[in-house]
C-alpha cells in the first residue's frame, strides 16, 4: 500500500459523495474540532448549526478547515482537507445564499432539524434561530491509499 495525492477533481468528487466531516476552528491559540453535516457546491461548503461555541469562535476568527473522508478499511481510504473562510448567511445580509444553503442541505433529508430542536429544547428557548453559514474555499487537498 502507498499513499497518493488526490487531484482537485477527485477531492471535489469526494466532497459531493460524503455528508459528514469534521470542522476545525480556533480562538486564542486553542483549536476546536466538531463533527458537522455539510453540502458541497461549487466553491462553497454549506453548513447549519445552532449558536454555540463553534459559531461564537468562527465569528471572532473566520479562518477554518473541514476534513472529510471515506474509510473502507485500514488500507483503503480517501481524505480531503479544505481550508477557507466562514461567512454567516444572515437573513437580511445574504437572503439568496441562505435560501441556497437551506435548499442544498434539505436535499439530504431533514437531519439538520434534529440538533436544532434538541438545542431549543435543552435551553427551553424557542427564540433560538438557526445559523446557516458557508465556507468560502481557499484551498483543497486530499490523499488516498493505493494498493
Amino acid at each position: 500500500m502507498r499513499v497518493v495525492e488526490l487531484s482537485k477533481e477527485e477531492c471535489r468528487q469526494l466532497l459531493k459523495r460524503v455528508r459528514l466531516g469534521r470542522l476545525g476552528c480556533s480562538l486564542d491559540n486553542q483549536p476546536y474540532v466538531v463533527p458537522v453535516y455539510f453540502s458541497y457546491k461549487g466553491d462553497f461548503i454549506y453548513i447549519f448549526s445552532a449558536v454555540g461555541k463553534k459559531i461564537e469562535w468562527m465569528r471572532r476568527n473566520p479562518k477554518l478547515c473541514l476534513q472529510a473522508d471515506e474509510i473502507a478499511g485500514l488500507t483503503n481510504w480517501f481524505s480531503v482537507i479544505v481550508t477557507g473562510t466562514y461567512l454567516e448567511l444572515g437573513e437580511r445580509q445574504h437572503p439568496a445564499q441562505r435560501e441556497l444553503a437551506l435548499e442544498q442541505l434539505s436535499q439530504y433529508s431533514e437531519w439538520w432539524t434534529v440538533p436544532f430542536a434538541q438545542k431549543r429544547e435543552a435551553v427551553t428557548d424557542r427564540s433560538i434561530q438557526p445559523v446557516f453559514f458557508r465556507i468560502d474555499i481557499e484551498s483543497m487537498t486530499g490523499l488516498s491509499t493505493m494498493p
